[in-house]
């Protein structure tokens, strides 16, 4: 499980860590770059970065994340590549793909993974664990299911270990699908002011 801290205190992952939870998933770097500061005794925090990457802030996240889920095109798997090995370092990463037509949700096309895959297997730096998507809303239980057993699918295809779908809405398809990582915030943390 990764609980998606993003807009919440540190005190708030404190809290959960206390408790046990190591895996914390956070959207904006520089407020990822604040709560690792303000818990810096906490080792055994893995932080994850699951929001939209900046090209001028891969340097950044490289440095700073254990895990990326949200590596959304060809052009960002080798800047981060490239990072990666200019800093000496294995990135591990899981490609986000997009499985149905939404003007919100980034990823690349199921077709654009398979055409590339053997391109992509040779970069150096990264370890391309899985893959992530997320769903469309307002789809119903049986369109959720469809599509996450559409990426369990073609990650079990690409011989991955990890496949990151589903949130606090749809958890219960993509653990029928197979996930390996639910991201759960507000069923965690509560609502988020806005």
């Amino acid at each position: 499980m990764l609980a998606v801290s993003k807009g919440f205190p540190a005190s708030k992952i404190m809290e959960l860590h206390d408790l046990g939870q190591n895996d914390f998933g956070e959207s904006k770097v520089q407020e990822a770059l604040q709560k690792k500061k303000e818990l810096e005794n906490c080792e055994k925090i893995r932080w994850h970065f699951i929001g939209k990457i900046q090209s001028n802030k891969i340097r950044k996240i490289v440095q700073n994340f254990y895990y990326i889920h949200s590596v959304d095109s060809y052009e960002k798997i080798l800047k981060i590549s490239k990072a990666s090995t200019e800093l000496e370092k294995i990135t591990l990463l899981m490609i986000q793909i997009k499985l149905a037509e939404d003007p919100l949700k980034g990823g690349m096309s199921y077709e654009e993974v398979l055409q590339r895959w053997s391109e992509i297997k040779k970069f150096r730096g990264i370890k391309i664990n899985g893959l992530m998507t997320i769903n469309p809303k307002d789809l119903t239980s049986e369109e959720n299911l469809k599509l996450f057993k559409k990426c369990r699918f073609l990650t079990d295809s690409l011989k991955l270990q990890d496949c990151s779908m589903g949130m606090s809405n749809d958890w219960k398809e993509a653990v029928e699908a197979g996930s390996t990582w639910l991201r759960l915030g507000s069923s965690i943390f509560g609502k988020r002011k806005v």
